[in-house]
């Protein structure tokens, strides 16, 4: 008996592409690959993704899905189908970045596109300029994620997170690019 293949989705929040946060992502990818799992990432900031309108629609027993024809219809359908999810995101202004929290609010309308979509494996990434993860704004962050995700009754399988002030400085953290592998491959399992 073969064992499917598990496939992660990796949302990429940063407005650089290969910034700090990107690096930890391209760290899982790369564990969650080494163990088997395809990897399909999306960097949110190059999509067309507009703010929810708070108009409900998605919530109507008939709905299909969100009514904003944008690129979430792109990713709607991924998320739910992904085995886990990897959100990479620098810490901007004491929390997520913008990028991040637009695709964030967007997914109320997530339930709309399959069965328990949020009933998956769901990794952390972030980075963040001071030394210190409260001073930052980075446990904001977290603690953001750790709310929201309970709220829909998801699981944070694992967070990787770590100080880098200039873009890429990330590099030199060998410890937290090992931690982002690990959780990689934990995504995978």
């Amino acid at each position: 008996m073969t064992e499917e293949k598990k496939n992660i989705v990796i949302l990429l929040g940063s407005p650089r592409k290969k910034g700090n946060s990107a690096i930890l992502a391209e760290h899982a990818a790369a564990g969650a690959r080494s163990a088997g799992a395809e990897v399909e990432s999306f960097f949110i900031h190059g999509m067309d993704i507009r703010p929810c309108q708070a108009c409900w629609k998605c919530q109507n027993p008939d709905a299909k899905g969100c009514v904003i024809d944008d690129d979430m219809r792109k990713i709607f359908p991924k998320l739910a189908a992904a085995h886990a999810w990897l959100i990479a995101t620098p810490v901007h202004w004491f929390n997520m970045s913008t990028q991040t929290k637009l695709w964030m609010d967007r997914c109320f309308a997530l339930p709309r596109y399959g069965k328990n979509p949020f009933d998956k494996k769901i990794g952390i990434a972030i980075t963040y300029g001071d030394s210190d993860a409260v001073a930052s704004g980075a446990i904001n962050a977290i603690r953001c994620f750790q709310d929201s995700f309970r709220y829909v009754g998801a699981t944070i399988t694992g967070m990787v997170y770590g100080s880098a002030t200039e873009a890429g400085e990330i590099k030199n953290n060998t410890g937290v690019l090992a931690e982002a592998e690990k959780l990689g491959k934990m995504l995978a399992r």
